[in-house]
């Protein structure tokens, strides 16, 4: 689609002969917030990976902001501005939860390695920087009071809020949420909805997955919808609501989904 923040178009990823995803194309647009949702084994994370250059597609392009994505490493597509959770909490544990957040933003740190080593005015200057945007990020969730603990030290919601300070921290377009709301409780599923409305009014673009529907139906503004691999329904929560093939892909009957 012509404007589309990213473009997914007939991706495809074979394992060994078993076809995890099939043909697969949308888009998301820029300042949208799309969730990919089905049963498990759907392909959800598996198009998460070949989007964030974890996996290669067998076939399909992904384009982001115009520049295809096939091919590139994880890091020069984070450097493109994409970033990303993962479904299982990735954090440096032994680190501080404000390392963690700062370990983000190196990632677009532009000083090399001996200007670091030999702490030259540029590398301290862009040292402070990095750690004053860290901050920011974990102000943003709510972690600032925090900063100086090891991470492992965090609960589990926690520890998923300071994954999304650490991806923010990159000052991404696109932000793609691996199940953000696994093992959360209500009240924190709520305050993860109002953290990446936040997010998208700063102008961020959002994809996630996610299994909770009544999460997933009051965040998201377009909704595409897997099963075994294809994409099966793709519109807005109350037209994924209504669609028959996502009720059975769910329940296995015709009931709606709550």
């Amino acid at each position: 689609m012509d404007g589309a923040a990213l473009s997914v178009h007939d991706l495809r990823k074979e394992f060994e002969g078993l076809m995890a995803v099939f043909d697969v194309s949308f888009d998301v647009r820029p300042g949208e917030i799309v969730a990919l949702i089905g049963p498990n084994g759907a392909g959800k994370t598996t198009i998460f990976n070949l989007i964030s250059g974890v996996l290669t597609p067998s076939s399909g392009t992904i384009r982001f902001l115009g520049r295809v994505l096939n091919g590139l490493r994880p890091h020069a597509i984070a450097c493109l501005g994409l970033a990303r959770t993962f479904q299982n909490v990735r954090l440096f544990g032994n680190m501080t939860v404000l390392e963690n957040a700062m370990v983000g933003r190196h990632a677009r740190s532009g000083c090399g390695l001996w200007s670091a080593a030999l702490r030259l005015p540029q590398a301290r200057r862009e040292e402070q920087a990095i750690r004053e945007r860290a901050l920011a990020e974990l102000a943003r969730v709510g972690l600032e009071e925090r900063a100086d603990e090891p991470a492992a030290a965090l609960p589990l919601g926690q520890q998923r809020l300071l994954e999304i300070a650490r991806a923010m921290a990159t000052e991404p377009s696109l932000l793609m949420l691996d199940e953000p709301g696994a093992g959360l409780n209500r009240a924190e599923k709520e305050a993860l909805g109002r953290l990446v409305r936040s997010i998208r009014a700063d102008g961020v673009t959002v994809l996630m997955v996610e299994h909770d529907m009544q999460f997933v139906m009051g965040l998201a503004d377009r909704i595409v919808a897997l099963e075994y691999g294809m994409k099966i329904a793709e519109g807005t929560p109350g037209e994924i609501q209504r669609d028959e093939r996502v009720i059975a892909a769910y329940l296995g009957d015709t009931r709606g989904l709550c």
